[in-house]
């Protein structure tokens, strides 16, 4: 299984405590998406129930390899977004599904190793799922792990992050990021990584799914508004109808773009009216409305209000 390098301490230190038979009970995979998160996971778990593993890795032949590979191991329990007596997904991981978690990790192994629960997205448990997982954490069963994973483990509650070991999860040094992305293949490899924050694996994905090409439409954009021309709909309506939350975290960019170029120069690439202390300003209510898009406030109104503020 291909690995990221930024991963390579996190895993050593992670094989070390399981060299040392001090696994803890539950482990906490924090950080921002696109460092590959998942990918560690699915490679330590496969490593964990694998009856042949070399240096914490699966050997894909044995038993627990194959039945991995089918999805079907009777020792590891995945848990994420439910369905609704409808058959709509949904939005949240529920109370019910983490009794029904806690029921089956009070039974023995099967196969007599590593019994796996992993949740994920962690942080899209509601409250009641968050306070029934608890007890399970604070009463673990012997050779039981609990995985959680989390691009933003603020939203759990701390009573929860306390009980679990952290992995987290950081942006690595540019030099190692680009080096990463020329070897996948990435055109524009340091233009995409700006756009993307640092962030190699957002910079990946964003370069093959045209991110760059949202990102310059964004700045264009926002200098016609602060220029006082065209329409803040018709500009609402193209960013919901594409990729919102990607439009909005290049919006946050290019208002920050804005602040230095106004501390360097007297005057920003975008020409706004906006002084430093809106900047800033704008700058987390762009993020703010970000991570509001994924809640139930209408978007378009969300985004108006955004947009009128900096036109």
């Amino acid at each position: 299984m291909s690995t990221m390098p930024w991963h390579a301490e996190l895993w050593e230190r992670l094989q070390a405590r399981r060299r040392r038979d001090a696994m803890p009970h539950a482990l906490l995979l924090c950080g921002p998406a696109g460092l590959g998160k998942r990918d560690f996971l699915r490679r330590f778990v496969r490593g964990l129930l694998c009856e042949q593993s070399v240096d914490g890795d699966a050997c894909g032949r044995c038993r627990s390899c194959l039945l991995l590979d089918a999805g079907t191991h009777p020792d590891l329990i995945a848990l994420s977004f439910g369905l609704r007596k409808d058959g709509v997904q949904r939005s949240d991981i529920v109370v019910d599904q983490i009794r029904d978690l806690s029921s089956r990790l009070a039974m023995a192994s099967q196969f007599g190793g590593w019994q796996i629960a992993t949740i994920d997205p962690a942080d899209f448990m509601n409250t009641a799922a968050a306070n029934a997982l608890l007890k399970t954490l604070e009463e673990p069963s012997r050779n039981t792990l609990l995985l959680l994973v989390a691009d933003a483990p603020w939203r759990m509650p701390q009573t929860i992050r306390s009980r679990c070991q952290r992995i987290e999860f950081q942006v690595p040094a540019r030099e190692e990021a680009l080096a990463w992305l020329q070897g996948e293949g990435v055109k524009d490899a340091a233009a995409a990584l700006d756009a993307a924050g640092g962030n190699p694996g957002l910079a990946k994905a964003w370069a093959e799914q045209g991110a760059l090409a949202r990102r310059q439409e964004v700045r264009k954009d926002l200098a016609a508004l602060a220029a006082g021309r065209g329409e803040t709909m018709e500009v609402v309506r193209r960013w919901l109808d594409n990729e919102p939350e990607q439009r909005l975290w290049f919006a946050a960019q290019a208002a920050a773009d804005e602040a230095r170029g106004r501390a360097g120069a007297g005057n920003g690439p975008l020409s706004s009216h906006l002084d430093a202390e809106a900047l800033d300003d704008w700058y987390r209510a762009a993020n703010h409305a970000r991570d509001a898009l994924r809640g139930p406030l209408r978007g378009d109104l969300l985004l108006l209000e955004l947009l009128s503020r900096w036109r």
